[in-house]
């Protein structure tokens, strides 16, 4: 089994619950608040650990509890922490969650420490670059930093989840990445057209792939995922399930994917496993407190089989 590298953003996730989402101007009341750890890049490290994935982290969190949980968290599920700052004078970066009865998000996030990482930073942990066959990282953190660990990183594999999705991102910016990861709404934002049917989501990881990246995978919450390459398309359809809160849900099939990546699996199968991730994800409530263990994936994955 590989290592993986996860370089990106830890956040305490205040999670709270609401029958719908307020319009513009509106007040309404929330139902509960909820403290959980967070942030993407964290998810995705707090995934390949707890599902038993060899994986070690670099970022950043204020010197405050918020920081330290984090950090605690991450090292119960055995996710190497070295490669962590703690910045003085900044606080650990914050993320508000509403989340309605459907399921469904909405999320600000407050950088706070994950804008303080530094490409500097990077170089005191260039070690865990080196050691890792697989990396993967967000736009949660400064984009100079992003790049630059791209280009420490030519011959790894490296994947990038593009979220927060931006349409301003430089011009070369995805180029050199081997697997770019968008929902469909980032997807839009990436290539800066409204994507209305599978054929279009299709021809716009396509204009995607033009920019300079190996394979375009588009996960399509509960209706599964796109693979697209230069030589193929395939679609992969998802497991119905009555969703409850799918905050982590990409972070998970970003982890998952990379997991099953790092055993050696080919696409296809890496893809099928990280929606059995996702689809156990939706059904709790929490980023990583949702996360669940390789022995739970399994028994749904066997389910999925009889059905």
């Amino acid at each position: 089994m590989s290592n993986i590298l996860v370089v990106g953003s830890l956040n305490m996730d205040f999670v709270i619950n609401v029958k719908k989402m307020p319009l513009s101007g509106e007040t309404i009341l929330g139902e509960d608040v909820n403290l959980v750890p967070g942030g993407k890049g964290a998810n995705q490290a707090y995934a390949v650990g707890k599902l038993g994935g060899q994986v070690d982290m670099i970022g950043a969190v204020g010197d405050d509890l918020y920081g330290r949980m984090l950090i605690e968290n991450l090292q119960n599920v055995g996710v190497g922490i070295s490669g962590i700052e703690i910045i003085q004078g900044t606080p650990t970066g914050n993320a508000f969650i509403s989340v309605d009865e459907g399921g469904e998000n909405s999320i600000i996030v407050v950088q706070g420490a994950n804008n303080k990482l530094t490409t500097q930073m990077i170089d005191k942990h260039v070690d865990l670059i080196k050691r890792a066959d697989i990396i993967i990282m967000q736009l949660e953190i400064p984009l100079e930093v992003v790049e630059y660990v791209k280009t420490l990183a030519q011959e790894k594999l490296i994947i990038l989840d593009p979220a927060p999705a931006q349409d301003d991102l430089p011009k070369q910016f995805l180029e050199g990445f081997t697997i770019v990861k968008p929902n469909e709404t980032e997807l839009q934002t990436l290539i800066g057209k409204k994507l209305e049917t599978k054929e279009e989501l299709i021809s716009g990881a396509e204009e995607l792939l033009e920019k300079g990246i190996q394979t375009v995978i588009v996960t399509l919450g509960g209706d599964g995922a796109l693979l697209v390459t230069k030589d193929k398309t395939e679609y992969f359809k998802a497991q119905k399930v009555t969703a409850v809160d799918t905050t982590a849900a990409g972070d998970c099939f970003t982890a998952a994917l990379a997991l099953a990546l790092s055993k050696g699996k080919a696409y296809a199968e890496a893809i099928q496993f990280g929606n059995s991730v996702s689809g156990i994800v939706v059904t709790r409530k929490g980023a990583q407190t949702s996360i669940p263990t390789m022995e739970e994936v399994i028994e749904k994955m066997k389910e999925e089989e009889k059905e």
